[in-house]
């Protein structure tokens, strides 16, 4: 089975919105305000993320830059959304991993524009 950039990216922007009502709806009475922006952060990037994958998933010259923007958001949010749950502070350490992994898709998405690959 191909793996659809596309199809990647919007399920990543579903999950993004369920994320984000629940944390609107779920969570605002149980975590603090700063916990509460921690995951607000991770549905966000998430979110960003998945646009991006779904405008890359219409260029099929896009090879490299998809793997790095999903790992990232994974990374990124995902440490975000355990950090805001659990209070497990050193997951903290993780998150700019994500936001790493996530700016080479982007220039990766850049360069191979650019490239007309």
């Amino acid at each position: 089975m191909k793996w659809n950039v596309f199809q990647m990216g919007a399920w990543l922007a579903s999950a993004a919105v369920a994320l984000g009502a629940f944390g609107a709806h779920g969570l605002k009475s149980r975590l603090d305000p700063a916990m509460l922006a921690n995951f607000e952060t991770g549905v966000r990037y998430q979110m960003y993320a998945a646009l991006a994958l779904m405008v890359l998933g219409t260029q099929a010259a896009q090879t490299r830059a998809p793997i790095f923007l999903l790992l990232g958001a994974l990374v990124f949010s995902g440490s975000l959304y355990v950090l805001a749950l659990t209070g497990v502070r050193w997951l903290g350490a993780i998150t700019p991993l994500g936001g790493v992994l996530m700016i080479v898709g982007l220039i990766l998405a850049g360069l191979d524009a650019g490239k007309g690959r």
